[in-house]
């Protein structure tokens, strides 16, 4: 069996492709910084014998060097997922984002590990003008920090490929839903929606227009691309064939909380700066490899408010960071 390095071990993505790797009787590596990661995610990890946990920062390259001693094998998917807030700290998407995907690559070149998954997102395509988007679209002007930084590090790892002779799977996420799940708008409105629920703020209009996945397909589409795509540079979008409106999501979060908030709406036609109001990724390359989703948006909503009304800790946990 192969040992996998898993950055970003402890989030919300990372922490299910731990268990994932671990219950196919794989040796994993962690490592985490605790700045957004739970270590109550871990709890089974922790407890089997062929999980190693480093509690270290991606900044930190001599300790990321001694942490992939012995890898096979990465899993990129530590990084500031904070979109929204992006404009109010620059400098954390180019550090937590884009500068620690350069250590983690010299940690890699400096160990002999030459294979690296990496969590993109679709954010790096700015306002496509082709939808569905495919992985061969325009790359218009960036929107985002958050999307300029993951278009930097898909640079560097493509780079690396070719300088250096590593191979690459990159995947161009959807917003991921499901079970661990601490940021987004699904959070965001659970939360307002505990303090009142005569009333719901919206950022934007409602009519946004926005694809998902559960989490557990992502995973699936994750392990069938690595297992049959072999080109050098393997890019991939990963999400559902629709996307639906911000309304329709809200839809389903109140029925499945038993409100009927009035709606306050702010804002045009986006939420924030750098929000994109369209986001519809095709999938039929990574779907011609043989995978598809088993769950829906609506599905995927649902287990979401679920396992936060399950597990209501999340609020206070990301509340003390």
């Amino acid at each position: 069996m192969s040992v996998f390095a898993v950055t970003g071990c402890a989030g919300f993505i990372g922490s299910n492709l731990v268990d994932r790797l671990l219950q196919s009787g794989h040796e994993v590596v962690g490592v985490d910084n605790f700045s957004t990661g739970q270590i109550h995610f871990l709890e089974d990890a922790l407890l089997n014998p062929q999980f190693r946990l480093i509690k270290d920062d991606l900044l930190n390259l001599d300790a990321l060097k001694i942490a992939l001693v012995g890898c096979d094998f990465v899993f990129h998917l530590a990084a500031n997922a904070d979109v929204r807030f992006g404009t109010n700290h620059p400098r954390r998407d180019l550090e937590q984002n884009t500068i620690a995907t350069y250590n983690v690559l010299e940690a890699m070149r400096f160990n002999g590990v030459k294979k690296i998954a990496f969590s993109s997102t679709g954010s790096v395509y700015g306002e496509s003008p082709l939808i569905p988007t495919p992985e061969n679209g325009p790359f218009p002007i960036q929107t985002s920090l958050y999307g300029a930084s993951k278009a930097a590090c898909e640079g560097l790892i493509s780079a690396y490929c070719e300088g250096f002779g590593f191979q690459s799977w990159i995947f161009r996420f959807v917003s991921i839903l499901g079970e661990r799940y601490t940021h987004g708008h699904i959070f965001d409105f659970y939360q307002k929606l505990k303090k009142d629920q005569t009333c719901l703020a919206v950022l934007g209009n409602g009519k946004q227009r926005k694809s998902y996945l559960y989490v557990q397909d992502c995973i699936d589409a994750i392990m069938v691309a690595i297992d049959k795509a072999g080109e050098k540079v393997n890019i991939f979008n990963l999400g559902v064939d629709g996307y639906v409106e911000v309304n329709d999501s809200i839809g389903w979060i109140c029925k499945e909380l038993g409100v009927s908030p009035r709606l306050d709406y702010s804002g045009g036609d986006r939420g924030w700066i750098g929000d994109n109001p369209f986001i519809f990724l095709e999938t039929n390359k990574i779907q011609a490899l043989g995978w598809k989703p088993r769950f829906d948006i609506e599905q995927g909503v649902i287990r979401t408010v679920q396992y936060l009304k399950n597990n209501e800790w999340v609020f206070d946990a990301r509340g003390r960071e």
